[in-house]
């Protein structure tokens, strides 16, 4: 789930890809309406997404706020929603009550974790007030990755890994840059994406949200947890995942020196809970200079199949304003790749594609 507005469209703006749509969803919250005390008048946009969900707000006669998922079944599949839903609530998570479903129609009635999302509260000019908000967002990993059971979830592995490497090449090289890569030059960006996986796969594996940052978790009352959204595409897979979302953003950069004081003390409150380091049966990530090595090359592989999914975005979904944050992705590999011998031959190769060796930067909040 993206972007909640806190200055939501009013429910006379609400429009519906067709009118048996739109009918469909008004029958359904009428029949639910006597339970749970809704105002169906009132339903109005909340946000939408990547992908074909969207989600809407509406009041309830005690002036509370709900929100409904609507999910075209063509288009989307709920169950992986409602199963980690599932998950995480017997966790003690702080994720949205599913209060309904209709799965046939694909419309969903969940709990309203609140408005505004945490990244709404950053001013990247002040890095000392977004700090504490990094801190919490951190901890909140901790449980999660504590607490969440992930023994029934899909494997991050070897096969993942790739399809979504692949995304790179496929989407932003070929049909974004329109670059056709040479026999050379896939040569070279195979052995470094074989390198990329290897590394990846070394680490511990957990619960793995895999869009964890501040986009997606929301702003309750003062004092209250952050709320945990968009978790509908989790797995089981590297520790190093989360941490490097959550630090590497796809949508607000922020200096080193930052990034590093709040990934020290996530890994010295990871190690003491034996989820990596000296207390844990491997004994990965004693030295804080592996791990946080560990986060970067798991970043690479982020940043990398992310910078596909926006050329996909735009060029095959319609959504063009994804690919206006790409820039940002690109100076995230190159930092990267220029900080590591192995991956000279990928820095090399998007120079190449971007017409240009100079780092574009989008970093903040030096403190």
């Amino acid at each position: 789930m993206s972007t909640l507005s806190p200055q939501a469209p009013t429910a006379s703006a609400l429009t519906w890809p067709t009118p048996e749509r739109a009918a469909a969803c008004a029958q359904w919250l009428a029949a639910l309406a006597p339970a749970h005390g809704l105002r169906p008048e009132t339903l109005r946009l909340a946000s939408a997404d990547a992908s074909f969900r969207r989600y809407l707000r509406l009041d309830t006669q005690e002036g509370r706020t709900l929100i409904v998922m609507d999910a075209p079944p063509a288009q989307e599949n709920c169950r992986p929603f409602v199963q980690v839903q599932a998950l995480l609530q017997v966790a003690g998570l702080p994720v949205p009550a599913i209060l309904a479903w209709d799965e046939a129609q694909g419309f969903m009635l969940l709990s309203d974790l609140g408005a505004h999302t945490a990244i709404s509260a950053l001013q990247p000019e002040r890095p000392q007030e977004a700090a504490p908000l990094y801190r919490q967002a951190s901890d909140l990993l901790l449980q999660l990755q504590q607490r969440a059971c992930a023994d029934s979830l899909p494997a991050y592995d070897e096969a993942l890994l790739r399809r979504e490497l692949q995304l790179f090449p496929d989407w932003y090289v070929a049909q974004h840059r329109q670059v056709r890569l040479d026999a050379a030059q896939q040569a070279s960006l195979a052995q470094v994406y074989g390198q990329i996986v290897a590394h990846n796969l070394a680490v511990p594996s957990v619960f793995v949200h895999r869009d964890f940052m501040l986009r997606n978790l929301m702003l309750g009352a003062p004092g209250a947890p952050l709320g945990l959204l968009d978790f509908q595409d989790a797995v089981r897979g590297p520790i190093t995942y989360d941490i490097a979302s959550l630090l590497r953003d796809a949508f607000i950069s922020w200096e080193e020196d930052f990034i590093i004081d709040i990934a020290v003390r996530y890994w010295e409150k990871a190690r003491k809970a034996g989820l990596l380091g000296a207390a844990s049966s491997s004994g990965w990530g004693a030295d804080f200079g592996e791990f946080y090595r560990a986060v970067e090359w798991m970043g690479l592989q982020r940043h990398l199949k992310v910078a596909g999914i926006f050329a996909r975005l735009t060029l095959r979904d319609g959504k063009p304003k994804y690919l206006a944050d790409a820039p940002r992705f690109i100076a995230y590999i190159r930092a990267t790749c220029a900080r590591y011998r192995e991956l000279a031959p990928l820095l090399r190769l998007v120079d190449q594609i971007e017409g240009s060796s100079a780092p574009m930067g989008y970093a903040f909040g030096r403190m």
